[in-house]
């Protein structure tokens, strides 16, 4: 049974985000909101809490997870970045955008696409995903929290509790979030490639 957090949109509950990060220190995978919708995270380096959030949304390995960053200095530790990716990047985060780049060393290898050796990375605006990347001092590895078979992610908490509280370890209640999931932009070739159009407008890249 997973645990139920009601936790306030603008001034998260110290103690509460505390308690998210040990669940998610202990190998929980934890649904919380973000500025699109809500996802699914779990830690970076927890082998089998990747693997249960893949089952979980039924992607295999070739599916892009995403890293959450605390900011953009956190993206070019596990990211390589020119000059131009750069400037694209500092104008568009944070926001609602999940950005394709060429991974470094620092992502485990598991975790790139098999052939491309790319992640997805976001910096996200939503105060209780901030503070509980700031608790942790690390990214989350997160996924979009939409079901094998729906078109649409699931927003309302409550709703998440009940169809997924024997699969997840905790959900954090942050209010109601939107149905549109990030607009991802692959930033890996000359130039930028819409792979989903989302609540971020692609204009800035030239799409």
């Amino acid at each position: 049974m997973s645990q139920f957090f009601q936790v306030h949109p603008d001034n998260p509950q110290l103690r509460l985000i505390k308690q998210a990060g040990q669940i998610i220190d202990a190998g929980g995978i934890v649904a919380l909101p973000t500025d699109s919708c809500y996802a699914l995270v779990c830690h970076l380096d927890d082998k089998d809490a990747v693997m249960r959030l893949r089952r979980i949304r039924a992607v295999d390995d070739k599916h892009h997870l995403t890293l959450l960053c605390r900011d953009l200095s956190e993206i070019a530790l596990y990211a390589r970045i020119d000059n131009r990716q750069y400037r694209l990047l500092k104008a568009t985060t944070p926001g609602p955008y999940t950005f394709i780049l060429e991974a470094t060393k620092e992502v485990p290898r598991r975790l790139s696409h098999p052939s491309r050796k790319t992640i997805g990375l976001r910096v996200t605006e939503n105060r209780i995903a901030c503070a509980l990347l700031e608790e942790l001092g690390q990214p989350l590895l997160g996924t979009t929290l939409i079901l094998p078979g729906q078109g649409e992610p699931l927003t309302d908490p409550e709703e998440i509790r009940d169809r997924l509280e024997r699969q997840i370890e905790l959900v954090i209640d942050g209010g109601a979030c939107g149905l549109e999931p990030t607009t991802v932009v692959d930033l890996t070739g000359e130039e930028p490639v819409l792979v989903r159009q989302g609540r971020g407008d692609a204009m800035p890249f030239g799409l």
